[in-house]
């Protein structure tokens, strides 16, 4: 749920990345927060443990543009890729507006990320959200990988509702912003 702020004339949305560990939830993130100007960006707030993996979240206030005179910012955010932080996942997904999945293309990976979207699911359901009512973008990252399974491969296992879809190489930047670009409009879209 936005937060509307109608004494400064801003609007706050919560955009999640969410997906199997070291899938390259961190990696979209880090990859925006390098390429974007100085003044459109907060502070990026990494947790991370002594494995080098996301912990909590990243937290990257986005500014794009006036919508109806308020001011828009994007708060981006990744979940831990790891099931065993499950209650930061659920509480991550609090009062959130746009949804990223990034699914891991490695044919080795495809049993995380089943598991992680069916996860998704059932944290969405303890906040009385479906994913099918939220802007919701499945980016197919690791495009370059030589085991990387064929995307309608990726369609069939993990996106029969047909939602929307980007491939990307996150760690060379190919599909990061389209994928932001288009959960924003989509977020947008449903603030208007």
């Amino acid at each position: 749920m936005s937060l509307i702020n109608y004494s400064s004339r801003e609007i706050n949305c919560k955009i999640v990345y969410y997906g199997p560990g070291l899938g390259g939830k961190t990696t979209n993130i880090q990859y925006v927060y390098d390429k974007v100007s100085p003044e459109t960006k907060g502070k990026l707030v990494t947790l991370a443990t002594e494995m080098d993996r996301t912990l909590f979240f990243d937290f990257l206030p986005l500014e794009l543009g006036t919508v109806k005179g308020f001011k828009t910012r994007f708060h981006l955010y990744t979940v831990p890729g790891q099931v065993y932080y499950n209650a930061s996942r659920k509480l991550i997904l609090r009062g959130v507006d746009g949804i990223v999945f990034v699914a891991d293309s490695d044919e080795n990976r495809i049993d995380a990320n089943i598991e992680s979207l069916y996860n998704l699911h059932e944290n969405l359901a303890e906040h009385n959200l479906k994913l099918e009512e939220l802007p919701f973008v499945m980016q197919w990252n690791k495009r370059d990988l030589p085991n990387a399974l064929p995307v309608p491969e990726l369609e069939e296992e993990l996106n029969p509702q047909k939602y929307e879809t980007v491939e990307a190489v996150a760690v060379k930047g190919q599909g990061v912003f389209e994928t932001l670009k288009q959960v924003s409009k989509m977020v947008l879209h449903k603030l208007n």
